[in-house]
């Protein structure tokens, strides 16, 4: 509309070129544009994003498979609705910064608490919005840092999850770049890379990725869109450190998944049936 391109000061042939979600925004922004290229986002909810040269769904699953915001592409992605926000919760909940839990914390530590990440619901794999999370395996013994430990496992292990549902579509990743609020936390990015046996990696502006890849969007637009404009625009940012998984710890991380794997269907369960018992009006 010319009165709208003369209020914001604009030329008269403004170029409109496609958006795209915030994860396919942040794939532009991190440069995984091509087959295999491959992320984990520690936001409020989490991510496993991997590109791919074709449609390749796990409906059983829950794997999202779409198109990719580049022309020619597609990419699956693992859905957890609950990741950094877990942490963000606890901290409210005990009255402390996150940074002063992770800084109670030690990668090599072990506890027997087990936390279900699932505040809000899963995606990846279970689609189940109404289960809920919590803890497990309490006792007088245990501390505020056995805890903080339990939440950040929960969430790897809820990520080690989606990267299942993914390789049962036929995906299987080697390493993966890092976005997102909780990738400012080695201590997390370790836990990750030991959880997931892959090799993570810290880049440059993992915080602003999506509004990054917003922009790189618009100027291959101006570019004319095609796969010379993508080659120019959508470039790997530079690493920051790089999170190589420790193989006792994977060991110890890959047993302690299958325990962990238990909590969903008890989760699953008790919330059904507190529903179930809940007076009504009320909501369990």
């Amino acid at each position: 509309r010319r009165e709208l391109a003369q209020r914001w000061g604009m030329g008269a042939q403004v170029v409109i070129g496609g958006g795209a979600g915030d994860n396919a925004a942040g794939a532009v922004a991190l440069g995984a544009v091509h087959a295999g290229d491959a992320f984990v986002s520690l936001g409020t909810s989490g991510v496993l994003w991997c590109t791919t040269a074709g449609f390749a769904p796990n409906t059983e699953g829950a794997v999202h498979a779409f198109c990719h915001a580049v022309p020619e592409t597609w990419h699956q992605m693992g859905v957890l609705l609950n990741a950094a926000s877990c942490l963000a919760w606890w901290a409210g909940l005990t009255g402390v910064s996150e940074a002063t839990l992770l800084d109670e914390v030690d990668v090599d530590a072990t506890t027997s608490v087990c936390f279900a990440p699932y505040l809000s619901g899963e995606r990846t794999p279970h689609n189940d919005a109404a289960v809920r999370g919590g803890f497990l395996g309490l006792d007088a013994a245990h501390t505020r840092a056995d805890m903080t430990l339990a939440v950040l496992e929960g969430v790897a292990y809820a990520m080690r999850d989606a990267q299942q549902a993914l390789a049962a579509a036929g995906t299987h990743l080697t390493e993966a770049d890092l976005l997102g609020g909780g990738a400012r936390s080695p201590l997390w990015c370790q836990l990750m890379a030991d959880v997931l046996d892959l090799s993570l990696h810290a880049v440059t502006q993992s915080e602003i990725g999506c509004a990054v890849g917003a922009a790189r969007l618009a100027a291959m637009a101006v570019l004319g869109g095609g796969p010379d404009a993508v080659a120019q625009i959508a470039t790997r940012p530079a690493r920051l450190a790089s999170y190589t998984p420790r193989p006792e710890a994977v060991a110890r991380h890959a047993s302690r998944h299958i325990t962990w794997q238990s909590l969903y269907p008890l989760s699953h369960d008790f919330q059904r049936h507190s529903v179930r018992a809940s007076p009504p009006g009320r909501s369990g």
